[in-house]
């Protein structure tokens, strides 16, 4: 694949830092990568590599861009099955299954979603000049459901946005033991690391955390437990689970955060991403993605509605 070059040509009345006015003419790309194509020579000004992103540019200067193809990802794809509810050439929306964790980390060097990803769609366009799909969310490996991934580099920015500024609307299910307060309710409780277990998050005071706000709706009470439906605002590590503990209602099956002797049989937290609302890139209204509790967390249910 051979490099892709943009000129353009600045016509501003007084002068421009170069990386501001380039921002402006490929939105699709961030600052920092535009800023690493300047400092490793790939941006001419007036047909001179450019000395540094800072540079001021006056009217009438003419910009070369070359941008190299993305560079083979140190990842490896795998044949791994893949629950696609979406496909465009922009993103995926994938139902993922509990048990999956999304990311290579420590521990995690195979067998992600997004090793998945890769192994499906080998050609990605690929994020920040690399062939791998871009995560804009993340859902904990025993949590499962929706979550979307760009293929590209201007989706990603995109979908960064439509979540950086609260456009996107997501709806959980989760089953809890006992009951919250408050058949419905909003749960302002900010949340930041545990002090005593470096590896858990927890709810803190306010000002020691990042802000955490949720909202729910009881769907269906029984005698032992709750089905809720979540709504969060933000997008803290854990923040459901954190925030039903919370309330004095855990979700069922968290050995984390909630009983530790599960009231139910089960093997995971039944906690699942159920509903996406989104607007995606060149489109003006927003699609809604739904993905069906799985078949585990429809028994539990199923066996609770029998039992109590």
């Amino acid at each position: 694949m051979s490099d892709r070059i943009e000129t353009f040509r600045y016509s501003g009345d007084v002068p421009e830092r170069l990386d501001k006015f380039l921002v402006a003419c490929l939105p699709e790309f961030s600052r920092a990568r535009l800023q690493g194509l300047i400092e490793n020579g790939y941006v001419l000004v007036d047909a001179v590599p450019a000395r540094k992103s800072g540079q001021s540019i006056e009217s009438g200067a003419n910009i070369e861009v070359r941008v190299p193809p993305a560079a083979p990802s140190t990842l490896v794809g795998e044949d791994i099955p893949l629950d696609i509810i979406f496909e465009n050439d922009d993103l995926i929306v994938v139902n993922k299954p509990a048990g999956m964790v999304v990311h290579p980390a420590a521990g995690h060097d195979s067998g992600t979603l997004v090793h998945a990803v890769l192994g499906y769609d080998p050609d990605l366009e690929g994020i920040g000049g690399e062939e791998r799909p871009g995560l804009v969310h993340r859902l904990d490996k025993e949590t499962s459901g929706l979550i979307v991934l760009a293929k590209n580099e201007r989706a990603h920015r995109w979908l960064q946005d439509q979540f950086r500024l609260r456009k996107v609307e997501k709806t959980y299910l989760a089953l809890v033991d006992g009951k919250p307060p408050t058949p419905t309710g909003r749960v302002e409780a900010p949340i930041g690391r545990d002090t005593s277990h470096r590896k858990k998050m927890a709810v803190v005071s306010p000002g020691k955390g990042r802000e955490a706000v949720s909202e729910y709706k009881t769907l269906e009470t029984f005698k032992n437990h709750t089905l809720l439906e979540f709504h969060p605002h933000t997008g803290r590590t854990h923040q459901i689970r954190l925030h039903c503990s919370f309330l004095g209602c855990p979700i069922v099956g968290d050995g984390v955060y909630g009983k530790r002797n599960f009231t139910v049989d089960i093997n995971r937290h039944f906690l699942h991403a159920f509903r996406l609302k989104i607007t995606l890139p060149n489109e003006a209204q927003p699609r809604t993605f739904e993905a069906a509790l799985p078949d585990e967390l429809t028994t539990v249910l199923e066996d609770i509605r029998r039992l109590e």
